[in-house]
């Protein structure tokens, strides 16, 4: 799916109307078929631009269309099919947690199946090996019939992943995939859905905090600051000075570490006295 965004501003969906627009006036072309990582600090805008991209929230100013369609000026039932052909995958999947693994990742291949079909597949997975398949990808094939609450916090981010290779989606859209993942898991993940995107001719865009993740596996990087593009960029002309630059003032989470906590302030007035008891 081919991605055309022209002057796009909007603002993030829990902001109130009169809030300033969590994007600027952004202006990008993504082919289809590309795979895109999108860095930045937080409250650059991230999540509010896959938001937009998942038709999910209307643009405040601009304009956006998929494949040349603009989304905003179809009639309802033409949008809906229109989302039935973008996957996003959000930070915290929702999952709901006494269903069975099956079932969550099942459920990728809903927006393409009847109601009646739909509903049989809640109650009745019907397609084990599909499942068992995608699972695999991730790690998770022994986890098949295990019941979602029963997963830890990395386990349910990837069958939310997993959930990718099932739909029948052409744009597939990733906030912040990693962030319940260790090293090791992160880098399969990530291997896994760059390669299924590159093989299905699937365009890819996923939000990174893991800035040298986004480098090792993407070939293309946008830097968003402040809702604004402040470059877009292939990987290997993402220089030091640029990624300094862009996490000015957030330098902690371009290194991966936490936020030094405020020193607490002197006390004030007169020292407490101590007093003992006899």
């Amino acid at each position: 799916m081919r991605l055309d965004l022209k002057g796009l501003a909007a603002r993030h969906p829990a902001a109130r109307a009169d809030a300033a627009p969590a994007l600027r006036a952004l202006d990008l072309h993504i082919a289809e078929g590309e795979q895109v990582a999108v860095i930045g600090p937080s409250g650059a805008g991230k999540t509010t631009l896959l938001q937009a991209l998942a038709c999910a929230l209307p643009p405040s100013a601009g304009g956006l269309a998929l494949s040349g369609q603009d989304p905003w000026a179809l009639p309802r039932r033409d949008l809906q099919r229109l989302r039935g052909q973008l996957f996003l995958a959000p930070q915290t999947p929702p999952l709901p947690p006494r269903q069975r693994v099956v079932t969550a990742v099942l459920a990728g291949r809903l927006p393409g199946m009847g109601l009646l079909a739909s509903l049989r597949s809640l109650f009745y997975p019907s397609d084990l090996a599909a499942a068992h398949a995608a699972l695999s990808a991730f790690d998770l094939a022994d986890k098949l019939f295990e019941r979602v609450d029963r997963l830890s916090g990395g386990e349910r981010q990837r069958v939310g992943l997993a959930r990718a290779l099932l739909a029948p989606a052409r744009l597939w859209l990733v906030d912040e995939p990693l962030s319940a993942l260790d090293p090791t898991r992160a880098r399969q993940a990530l291997t896994t859905l760059v390669d299924e995107a590159r093989t299905r001719g699937v365009t890819l865009v996923a939000t990174l905090h893991q800035v040298d993740m986004a480098l090792a596996h993407f070939p293309r990087i946008l830097g968003l600051r402040d809702g604004a593009l402040a470059f877009d960029l292939p990987a290997a002309q993402v220089t030091p000075e640029r990624l300094t630059r862009l996490y000015a003032q957030h330098e902690h989470e371009l290194l991966g570490a936490p936020a030094a906590a405020p020193l607490a302030e002197p006390p004030t007035g007169p020292a407490p006295v101590v007093m003992h008891c006899r």
